[in-house]
C-alpha cells in the first residue's frame, strides 16, 4: 500500500503543470580560479554561492541553503553573518594584492561579525552568545570562548553588505579568536554546508592534507539579504576557500609526506659566484615556470560538475586559469576552452560526468602575468622591553606616487593590554626620505576610543587616517601590561598571549568596492609567576605538619616509668617469652593425645 501511494504521488508530481518549472532554474553557482604566483606558488580560489527567497527562508523551506545554519540564524535573530577561518600570512610583497580585495579574508585564527536584530544592547549580546555557541558546535571551533572580553561593537570599520530594508534595530558585534588553530575539523562541516558536499564539482579537490599544508589559506562563510529594485529579496550564502600552495611541495607523493632536501648532485647552483664550492650553493634563478597539474597539486582530479549548478553561461565555465594566452595548457578531451579578451584569462567548460584535469608543462617565461600592486602596505609590531610596559608600532606605506590613501584602523585589544592614548604619536617619511614628526591631528581626522574594563571588556580603538602619496606613516603608542590572577594563566603561559590582528578598511577605492587588509596577530609576553612555588609550598607545609604531628603523638602516647619498673617489665617479658618457647617445644616432641571412644 505504501509503495502504491508513493508511485501515485510521483506520477501526480510528474503531470503537474508547475512541477517542471519549479526546479528548472537552480540558483547555485560555483567557480575555481587558478593563478600561478612568483616563488613557485599557486593561488587557488574556490567560490560557492546560492540564493533562496526570503519567504522560503522565513518558512524554513531550505533547498540550497543549509538547514543547520539557517535555523541557527533564525533562532539568534541574525540578519547578516560573516565568518572567517584563516591561517598563515599573505606575502603582499611577492604575491601582490589580496584575493577578493581582502573582503573574504579574516585575521589569523577565527573572526566573526554579524548584524543582530534586537531591541537593546543587552538583548543583542544575549543573541550574540547564542549565535557563537551554536556556530561553535556546527563548525567544531572554539567560538564559545568569544565572551564579553573578546567582543567589540565597531562603529565605522564595517558596513552591511546586504540590503536591510526597514530594519532599524540592528546591532553590529565583532569577535576574534587569534589563537584558534584551523584544521580538518573545521573543513568537514564547511563541506557539509555545500549542496554537493564534496561529492561532485570543484569541491572534490578539497583534501585536508593539501589545504592545511598551504603557506596561506582562508575559509569564509557570508550570509546576507539581497533585494532588487522591484522589492524582491533573497537570502544569499557565499562560501569561499582561498589558498596559496607551494607547487614543488604539493607535488611530492603521499609515500613521502615529509619533504627531504635534494642530493647535492640535483641542486641547481649558480657556479659563477666566487663562493661556489662543494658545500656552498647559491640557487640558480629559474627562467622557466614549474610544471604542474591539478592531479599533482591537489592529489586528485576534479570529478565532473555539481548537477545543481545553473546554466546561465557563467556557471558552465566553472574553472578559470590566469596565464598568458601563448602559454601551452593541456586539458582533458571532454572539456572546452574559452579565452578572454584580456590576454591572460582562459576558462573551461567541463563535462558533467567526466573527470577534469589541467596540465601546464614547464615553459620559458616570456610575458609574465601582471600582479596587482596593493593599495596600502601595513606592518604592526610590539616594541619595548620589560615585564611592565611596552609599545605598539604600526607602519603604513603608500606605494602610489599620485594618490593619497584614506582608511580606518580598527584595533581590538585585550583588557590586560592597557594603551595610553595620550602617547599616540605619528611620524612621516616623504619622497625625500627625511623623517619628521608631525601632529597627530594632521593625519588622524577622527577617533573613537572605548576603554577596557578589567575582566569585562577589551579596548576598542578606531582611527580615521590618511597617508600622502609615496610616503610612510608610523604610529606609536605606549601601553601597560596587567598582572593576571593565578588561575587566569593558560598551561603555556610562557608562550605569550595572542593579540588580535588590526583591521584596515580602505575608503577611497577606485570603484567604491570594499577593500580590507588584516595585519598579523601578535604575541604579548606578560609577567609570569613561578608556577613551581605552589609545589614547594605544599612540600614544605607537609614536612612541617608531619614533624609537628609526630612529636605531639609521641608525647601523648609514650608511657613514662622509673628505671626499676622498666627493669621488672623487661624481666617479666623475657621470662614469658622463654616459657612460651618451652611449651611450644614440648608440644612438638609430645603431641597431644586424642581421645578415642
Amino acid at each position: 500500500m505504501t509503495a502504491l501511494f508513493l508511485c501515485s504521488l510521483l506520477l501526480a508530481l510528474a503531470v503537474t503543470p508547475w512541477s517542471s518549472t519549479a526546479f528548472a532554474s537552480p540558483d547555485y553557482h560555483e567557480q575555481l580560479f587558478l593563478q600561478p604566483l612568483p616563488q613557485s606558488s599557486l593561488l587557488a580560489s574556490f567560490n560557492f554561492r546560492s540564493n533562496t527567497s526570503q519567504q522560503s527562508f522565513d518558512n524554513q523551506h531550505f533547498r540550497y541553503f543549509p538547514r543547520a545554519l539557517g535555523q541557527i540564524l533564525q533562532h539568534a535573530h541574525t540578519k547578516e553573518l560573516h565568518l572567517r577561518f584563516t591561517t598563515g600570512r599573505w606575502d603582499a610583497e611577492s604575491w601582490g594584492s589580496r584575493p577578493w580585495r581582502g573582503s573574504k579574508e579574516g585575521g589569523t585564527g577565527v573572526e566573526l561579525w554579524a548584524w543582530i536584530d534586537a531591541p537593546g544592547d543587552e538583548e543583542a549580546f544575549a543573541k550574540w552568545i547564542t549565535l557563537t555557541q551554536s556556530l561553535s558546535g556546527l563548525f567544531c571551533a572554539s567560538l564559545n570562548f568569544v565572551d564579553s572580553t573578546r567582543t567589540t561593537r565597531p562603529v565605522v570599520s564595517f558596513e552591511p553588505a546586504g540590503n536591510h530594508q526597514g530594519a532599524d534595530g540592528l546591532h553590529l558585534l565583532h569577535g576574534t579568536l587569534p589563537g584558534e588553530v584551523v584544521c580538518t575539523e573545521n573543513l568537514t562541516p564547511f563541506l557539509k554546508l555545500l549542496p554537493c558536499k564534496g561529492k561532485a564539482g570543484i569541491s572534490t579537490l578539497f583534501d585536508g592534507h593539501k589545504l592545511f599544508d598551504a603557506a596561506w589559506q582562508s575559509m569564509s562563510v557570508d550570509v546576507q539579504p539581497i533585494c532588487t529594485a522591484e522589492g524582491e529579496c533573497t537570502v544569499q550564502i557565499e562560501q569561499t576557500v582561498d589558498m596559496v600552495l607551494d607547487i614543488e611541495r604539493s607535488k611530492r607523493p603521499r609515500a613521502n609526506p615529509i619533504p627531504r632536501p635534494l642530493p647535492n648532485d640535483q641542486l641547481a647552483c649558480d657556479t659563477s659566484k666566487p663562493y661556489n664550492s662543494e658545500d656552498t650553493c647559491y640557487p640558480l634563478e629559474r627562467i622557466t615556470d614549474n610544471a604542474w597539474s591539478l592531479s599533482e597539486v591537489f592529489g586528485r582530479n576534479l570529478d565532473g560538475v555539481c548537477p545543481l549548478t545553473g546554466s546561465d553561461g557563467t556557471s558552465e565555465q566553472s574553472v578559470c586559469l590566469r596565464v598568458p594566452h601563448e602559454k601551452q595548457v593541456f586539458i582533458t578531451q571532454e572539456a572546452s576552452e574559452i579565452k578572454k579578451d584580456d590576454g591572460f584569462t582562459r576558462c573551461f567548460s567541463l563535462s558533467p560526468s567526466q573527470a577534469f584535469d589541467i596540465s601546464v608543462p614547464e615553459q620559458t617565461v616570456t610575458t609574465p602575468v601582471p600582479i596587482e600592486e596593493p593599495i596600502l602596505n601595513a606592518e604592526r609590531t610590539i616594541v619595548g622591553h620589560g615585564q611592565e610596559r611596552g609599545g605598539m608600532r604600526i607602519i603604513f606605506g603608500n606605494p602610489s606616487n599620485t594618490t593619497a590613501v584614506d582608511f580606518i584602523l580598527f584595533e581590538s585589544l585585550p583588557w590586560f593590554l592597557r594603551p595610553y592614548i595620550h602617547t599616540l604619536q605619528a611620524t612621516i617619511t616623504g619622497q625625500d626620505g627625511i623623517r619628521r614628526e608631525i601632529p597627530t591631528k594632521d593625519l588622524v581626522s577622527s577617533t573613537y576610543y572605548r576603554p577596557a574594563i578589567d575582566r569585562e571588556r577589551g579596548t576598542q580603538l578606531e582611527l580615521a587616517l590618511s597617508v600622502p602619496a609615496a610616503s610612510t606613516v608610523t604610529l606609536t603608542y605606549d601601553f601597560e601590561k596587567a598582572i593576571l590572577r593565578y588561575t587566569e594563566y593558560p598551561p603555556d603561559a610562557n608562550r605569550g598571549f595572542n593579540v588580535a590582528p588590526a583591521v584596515i578598511r580602505i575608503l577611497n577605492t577606485p570603484d567604491s568596492a570594499p577593500f580590507y587588509i588584516r595585519s598579523t596577530s601578535l604575541l604579548l609576553p606578560l609577567p609570569t609567576p613561578d608556577f613551581s612555588m605552589p609545589y614547594n609550598v605544599i612540600i614544605l607545609t607537609s614536612t612541617v605538619i608531619a614533624l609537628a604531628f609526630g612529636t605531639v603523638f609521641n608525647i601523648l602516647v609514650r608511657r613514662v616509668v622509673s628505671v626499676d619498673e622498666a627493669t621488672a617489665l623487661v624481666a617479666q617479658t623475657v621470662k614469658g617469652r622463654l616459657l612460651g618457647k618451652l611449651i611450644a617445644l614440648r608440644d612438638r616432641i609430645r603431641p597431644k593425645q586424642t581421645k578415642v571412644e
